[in-house]
């Protein structure tokens, strides 16, 4: 018993020092931390950081159908606004048995255009459409060589010309819908049929050198006439690249119905390049022909054929609907876990 009174006294001497650190232990572990003596900074353990959770995909529930994704619109339309340079023009002019003949270039034609305007467009809803191609010109005098009957006379000659060529066709697409952007090795093909309005104003003037020297005045002689063609083409485009295509055009009229000759048509071919998302700038080549005489003993008739150079700009209305941007999630701020 004597010596049990010491042994308690060094044992409360002891334990107050131990009481903070058993206070402060884990629980779990049973560890206290770092440090817990009086004197040494107190280091507590850092509050947890718990990440945002993810927001999960929404999903339609069961018996519910999933939201409809936006479609292209049922109506779309074109319109191009261009001009048709002819590196070489051969044509003739028949007025009541006289016929002029006119080897023109570019630069001869430039010389005597009073006045030239062009457009073609299109508007479709689904694959059905309507489309239209207008066409007017107007030249001044040009020298000719007229050509008398039976070659007794051959001299020169003032010959104008205004002409208008208007074609309103029904169409049908197959492929997709034209567009100025699109994947390389999409295609449409579009087929179509109807009239061709032609307006032609002919005027020729001369003065005749007849035979044994002889000089016979002729006065003006004019002539008019409107008619109508029956018209089928198909034209097509391929896209090369995202903005560049290449499209053709072909087309035909007349079929001899209008007169002894009536036939006129077109080919064409060139590349397309997107200059915006709605608009393109289109260059080809492109011959043009058309010939008409009525048949007559003094006949009245025309003839014309151009090749040469179009250029134009063309407008897309219409189309796919673009797809929904996708925005980048801000950064997710920590979370302090409670």
């Amino acid at each position: 018993m004597p010596r049990l009174v010491p042994v308690l006294a060094g044992l409360a001497m002891v334990m107050p020092p131990l009481w903070p650190a058993a206070s402060l232990a884990d629980p779990a572990t049973g560890q206290s931390p770092e440090a817990t003596w009086i004197g040494q900074e107190l280091r507590l353990p850092r509050p947890a950081v718990a990440a945002a959770p993810e927001t999960p995909q929404t999903e339609p529930a069961p018996g519910e159908t999933a939201p409809a994704r936006p479609s292209a619109p049922p109506w779309s339309g074109t319109v191009e606004l261009y001009g048709f340079a002819p590196l070489r023009t051969i044509g003739t002019t028949t007025i009541r048995g006289l016929e002029a003949e006119v080897d023109q270039d570019l630069g001869e034609i430039l010389d005597i255009l009073r006045f030239a305007a062009s457009a073609r467009g299109s508007i479709e809803k689904d694959r059905v459409g309507l489309q239209a191609d207008l066409w007017y010109t107007s030249l001044g005098d040009s020298a000719g060589r007229l050509v008398g009957p039976r070659q007794l006379f051959t001299t020169t000659a003032d010959v104008g010309q205004t002409l208008g060529i208007y074609d309103f066709a029904l169409r049908y697409r197959f492929g997709e819908r034209e567009s100025a952007l699109g994947k390389p090795g999409t295609y449409s093909v579009i087929p179509y049929a109807g009239i061709r309005l032609i307006d032609g104003r002919l005027n020729l003037a001369a003065t005749l050198d007849g035979p044994f020297g002889r000089t016979l005045l002729e006065p003006t002689r004019n002539f008019q006439r409107t008619w109508v063609q029956p018209l089928v083409g198909t034209q097509a485009t391929v896209f090369l690249s995202p903005r560049l295509r290449a499209f053709a055009r072909g087309d035909i009229a007349g079929f001899g119905l209008g007169g002894q000759q009536d036939l006129s048509g077109n080919a064409q071919v060139g590349l397309g390049y997107a200059i915006g998302d709605n608009t393109d700038l289109n260059v080809s080549w492109r011959y043009m022909g058309l010939k008409w005489n009525n048949g007559d003993q003094e006949a009245n008739g025309f003839s014309v054929n151009m090749n040469g150079l179009e250029v134009g700009v063309k407008f897309f209305f219409g189309g796919a609907p673009r797809g929904p941007a996708v925005a980048a999630s801000p950064d997710t701020a920590p979370v302090v876990a409670p």
